[in-house]
Parts: C-alpha cells; structure tokens; sequence
C-alpha cells in the first residue's frame, strides 16, 4: 500500500508502511481530512457508506479532530458574544449556542438552555485563554436563563437584546390581533402576510391592498397595532441622543391602546429596558445566528442516530466554528504539526 502522500515524514515511499494519523486509528490523515470533507456536506451514515467504514469509526475520527482543534484555539481576543438556543429535537429539547460575533463563528454548544449553560460558556472561554471578565457586550434574545446567567458570568458585559427578537414579539401581537378580529370582521382573515410584511416588502400587486385594508373609515383595531410596530421599528433608527426619549414616548402612546397584546408588549419592553437601548451603542443583533442556525439545523439531519446531544455538538462545531481541520490540500493541520 502507498504511503500518504500528504505526510511529511521523511523516507516514506512505496512499499513501506503507511504512516497513520495516530497510533491505532487505522487511517491516514489524507483519509480522515476526506471523512471531515464528506461530513461537512452529508448525513454520518452516508459518510460511512460512500467510505466502507462503520460509522462508529467515522463518529471517532469527527470527535478526535474537533476536540483537538478546539484544544488549541485561542479566546483571548473574544469581546462580544451572541448567545442563542435551537432546537435539538422535535418538542423541548434545546442546545445553547455561543458565538464570536466580530470573528463571526461559534465558540461553544451545550446541551439545555439555563442559566448554567452561560456558566459553562464562562469555564470554556477561560480554557481557551479567554475571560469571561472581558467579555464587553453580549447579544441574545430575552430569555430568563440568558439573563440570570450573563449577570452572573460575564459581569461587566453590557447586555443587548436582539431587535429582530423583538419585532418577532411584535409581529406576533399584530398577527393576535389580526386574528380575535377576524372573528367578528371579514376584512383581516387571509390577509396575515400583509400585516407582517414590512412596506418595502410587499409584493407589486400588495401595497394598495394593505393601504386599502388601513383606510379610516375600516376602524380596524389590526391597523392600530400596526402602526404602533411601524414606529417602534423606527426607535432604532433615531439619533442615539434622541432613542431613549423616543421610545419613551412610543411607550406612553402604546400603553393607551386598547389591544390587549400591544399592552403585554410594553409590559416586555419596559422590563427589558436597558438592554433594549443598549442596541444603540454597539449595534449589537443575533443576525449571525440567522446564517448559523440553518448549519445547525442542518447538523441535526446530519446527526440522525446520535444517541446524545453531545455528539450532535461534535457536527455544529464541524460546521460553524471555523475549526482549523484537516483538508485535502494540507491534510496535517496546525495542531498536529508539532508530532
């Protein structure tokens, strides 16, 4: 059998023994840098059967690169952190998920989504040279357990939530509304794409629906929460002088609106105040998350058969997290080169 041409060990030629990636894997690294090539892109079971190995091997060699990649990877640059939960099954089953937001790849994946998944984030970082105690702004959507946990963990972050959270929460009090009202008028039913669509979305043949559907004479109270998402949208586009002032405003005016919904939204925005203005000076979203999150739940299909969420996290961080693994064309990677 020919020696790995990708090995840089001197003397190896034809007819001498090949030079395996480790002591008894039973690969070469040309071999496992193809198997993380083919992961990348298929189902573990898929790999396992395009390379006639079971797939309990395969399964070895993805964990052996990952955890050695992210054995040698540096945090200590890491500032701002996204934070993010999906799910990892159908029904409530979660994996957290934390992010780079300026180097815009994923630190670390865990199982659940309670405060202790930032506290072992915290540990992480520190493993890797990071610390949590510089960690200057995070981002993530409003739950309970990010919150109690970032307090604690990265202490002098400044909190951030997610705009796109938030017009998310809004839309779906319009779309409420839309729908107790369609009840009882037949002008709302079937038209819930109009209403969350923002104006320079709509289609050709939409806009002179929905200005039609907004008339005076309609009295829709489905138009009146509209309007109250429309100008809590442009909060962030206000001068950062003016934003706090403005919402400040947008809220006296939303709290005299009848819909119940609209009402349980101010209630939300003045419990996450801060946070909510704290957009203004660092412009921080989880829109990473909208390109990780499709990997993630791609890494899922391609996990089918694992009996753990943890081997799972193996696929994410093959994915999304920048690893530097062994390709096709430097199949020694920088971990390894000092064997």
């Amino acid at each position: 059998m020919p020696a790995c041409r990708g090995c840089a060990a001197p003397g190896m030629g034809y007819g001498r023994r090949v030079c395996l990636a480790r002591p008894g894997s039973g690969f070469t690294l040309l071999f496992e840098a193809l198997v993380l090539s083919f992961a990348a892109m298929m189902p573990v079971a898929t790999v396992a059967s395009v390379t006639r190995e079971h797939d309990s091997r395969v399964r070895r060699v993805l964990g052996h690169h990952v955890d050695a990649a992210r054995g040698q990877r540096d945090c200590s640059g890491v500032r701002r952190v996204g934070m993010d939960e999906t799910s990892a099954r159908k029904g409530q089953d979660y994996i957290s998920v934390f992010a780079d937001m300026d180097a815009r790849r994923v630190l670390f994946a865990t199982e659940g989504r309670s405060a202790e998944t930032v506290e072992r984030f915290a540990a992480d970082l520190a493993t890797h040279g990071g610390d949590p105690e510089k960690v200057t702004d995070t981002s993530s959507d409003m739950s309970a357990a990010f919150i109690s946990g970032t307090a604690q963990h990265p202490p002098n972050a400044r909190m951030t939530f997610d705009r796109h959270h938030l017009a998310a929460k809004l839309s779906e009090a319009v779309d409420t509304i839309r729908r107790a009202e369609a009840v009882t008028r037949p002008e709302p039913e079937h038209t819930r794409r109009l209403w969350l669509k923002n104006w320079a979305n709509l289609s050709a043949a939409q806009p002179g629906e929905l200005p039609w559907l907004m008339r005076p004479s309609a009295r829709l109270a489905t138009t009146r929460a509209l309007r109250r998402r429309e100008d809590f949208q442009a909060f962030h586009h206000q001068d950062p002088s003016y934003a706090e002032e403005y919402l400040r405003r947008w809220r006296a005016g939303a709290k005299r609106s009848r819909p119940q919904p609209i009402e349980d939204f101010v209630t939300l925005v003045e419990k996450h105040w801060r946070g909510i203005i704290a957009w203004h000076a660092d412009h921080l979203t989880n829109g990473l998350f909208e390109g990780i999150n499709p990997l993630i739940q791609a890494a899922e299909a391609r996990a089918r058969g694992y009996r753990t969420k943890i081997k799972m996290i193996t696929i994410v961080y093959l994915t999304a997290a920048k690893l530097p693994l062994p390709t096709l064309t430097q199949p020694v990677p920088a971990y390894m080169s000092s064997r």
